[in-house]
């Protein structure tokens, strides 16, 4: 249940569109499996660590598209009866899981990585030459006073 009105900033904004629309998506009902830190490790470098515990590599995905990171983990079914053990208590959660972050834009994934059960995907924001701010001479219109050569004697 939303208890703020974005009404008004529709109104008196222009080009806020996306995040308006990403305010209005959210839900306050966030899931909590993984659970995951982002973490800012650099003026324009960030992390983001998630809790796949028990799951390998190849039970995990990484999509990067437009501006979506999404990571989606799936447990690989029992194949052939390997393991016969059987579970009298699961504590340890092993269902499949997508957890999708919104990236803002110029922002890459530079590579990712599994070590002690955490899953970290590291995010450099690359903000193209043409877009970062540059500074506008000022020209003036007033015309230049003439120059005084002195006459040779």
């Amino acid at each position: 249940m939303r208890t703020f009105d974005l009404t008004p900033f529709y109104r008196s904004t222009v080009g806020f569109d996306r995040l308006f629309n990403l305010l209005d998506q959210t839900h306050g009902d966030a899931p909590g499996y993984p659970p995951y830190n982002i973490e800012r490790t650099g003026e324009n470098e960030y992390r983001i660590s998630v809790a796949v515990s028990g799951f390998a590599p190849s039970e995990l995905s990484i999509v990067a598209k437009e501006n979506t990171l999404t990571i989606k983990g799936e447990k690989v079914a029992n194949e052939n009866g390997k393991d016969k053990s059987e579970v009298l208590y699961r504590g340890i959660a092993a269902r499949a899981f997508e957890r999708a972050f919104q990236l803002a834009d110029f922002v890459q994934v530079k590579n990712a990585s599994l070590e002690n059960g955490l899953l970290h995907v590291d995010l450099v924001r690359e903000i193209p030459e043409a877009k970062k701010p540059r500074t506008i001479p000022i020209a003036t219109s007033a015309p230049s006073a003439p120059a005084v050569e002195k006459a040779a004697a």
